[in-house]
C-alpha cells in the first residue's frame, strides 16, 4: 500500500521541520509526498502599485523555493520507498488543500503549527487551526515549533465516549499500525457515571481495539479538559495525541470549552485531528 501525503510549505523552518517529521514518520513505507505552496501576494501598502512583472518575478522566486524544497528533501533522504513532488498554486490554501486531497487522493495533510497565545491567539488566528476547521476530507497531523521527531511509541486518544464510532477509527489505526504503537485512552470523568449510550460505545471501542495494546484512563476533577488532556500527556509519555473533530453547532461552540481549537495552538506534541465521518 502506498500513501499519499500532503505537506504545505511557506520556506520556513517550522514547515520544514513539519516536513522532517512526516518523512521520519513513514520512513519503512511506501509513499509519495507532494510539498505544495500556496502564493498570494498581500500589498502592505494601500498606496503602492505593484506591477505585473513584478508579481510574475515574485511567482518565479516562490516557484524556485519550492523546487529547492523538493530537491532538498531528495537529496537529505535518499530512500527509494519515497517519492516527492511538488505543488505551486495561486488559490487560497484551503481551497488549494482541498482541490489536492481530492486529486491526489491524499491520505494525510501535515503542517507545522507555530502556536500563539493571549491576544495574539485572538487576533491573529492561525493556518493550522483554519485548516482543521476548513478541511473536512482527510486527517491533518499538527506538528509544534522546533518539535524533534521520536518513534510515536504511546498513541493518546481523548473520547467522551457520547458518539459512535465509524470510519474515524480507521485513520487512528493507521496510524497505530506505523510503528505498533500502544494506545492510551483518556475519559475525563469516572467509569461509574458514564450513560447508557457511553457505555455501549465504549464497549464497542474496546471490541475495536481487542488486538491492539490499548489502557482507558478515567480523569475526573478537572474544570477545563485542555488541562486534563496536558496532564495525560506528560503522565503517560505520549508521542502523538489524536481526536475526531467532530460538527458541533454555533451555540455549542459559543458556549462550551473548544478543545480542538486550544489544542492546536498550544500542543506540545504532535496533534492528529481526524474529520467525523472521515473518507480514510
Amino acid at each position: 500500500m502506498k500513501h499519499h501525503i500532503l505537506i504545505p510549505t511557506d520556506f520556513s523552518d517550522n514547515a520544514w521541520s513539519a516536513a522532517l517529521y512526516a518523512i521520519n514518520l513513514y520512513k519503512n513505507q511506501s509513499c509519495t509526498f507532494y510539498f505544495m505552496h500556496a502564493w498570494s501576494y498581500i500589498n502592505s501598502g494601500a498606496r503602492t502599485y505593484v506591477s505585473p512583472k513584478e508579481i510574475d518575478s515574485l511567482i518565479e522566486i516562490s516557484k524556485e523555493k519550492l523546487i529547492e524544497v523538493k530537491r532538498r528533501a531528495e537529496t537529505e533522504f535518499n530512500n527509494e520507498n519515497h517519492e516527492f513532488k511538488s505543488i505551486f498554486t495561486t488559490d487560497p490554501l484551503t481551497d488549494a488543500l482541498r482541490s489536492a486531497i481530492k486529486k491526489h487522493r491524499i491520505d494525510l495533510l501535515v503542517m507545522g503549527t507555530k502556536g500563539a497565545t493571549g491576544a495574539q491567539e485572538f487576533l491573529l488566528g492561525s493556518n493550522a487551526v483554519t485548516v482543521i476547521n476548513h478541511v473536512k476530507s482527510c486527517p491533518v497531523l499538527l506538528i509544534p515549533k522546533n518539535y524533534e521527531y521520536e518513534t510515536p511509541s504511546q498513541i493518546g486518544f481523548p473520547t467522551d465516549f457520547n458518539r459512535t464510532y465509524g470510519r474515524e477509527l480507521m485513520a487512528i489505526k493507521k496510524l497505530i499500525d506505523l510503528h505498533n504503537s500502544d494506545v492510551n485512552i483518556l475519559h475525563i470523568n469516572g467509569m461509574d457515571k458514564l450513560s447508557e449510550t457511553q457505555r455501549t460505545n465504549f464497549n464497542i471501542l474496546k471490541e475495536y481495539l481487542r488486538n491492539i495494546p490499548h489502557t482507558f484512563y478515567w480523569k475526573s476533577d478537572y474544570s477545563k479538559k485542555e488541562q486534563a488532556i496536558k496532564d495525560f500527556i506528560e503522565e503517560n509519555k505520549i508521542n502523538i495525541l489524536t481526536m475526531i473533530n467532530y460538527e458541533h453547532s454555533f451555540l455549542e461552540d459559543f458556549i462550551k470549552e473548544p478543545v480542538v481549537k486550544k489544542l492546536g495552538y498550544h500542543s506540545a506534541i504532535p496533534f492528529l485531528v481526524v474529520p467525523q465521518n472521515n473518507r480514510v
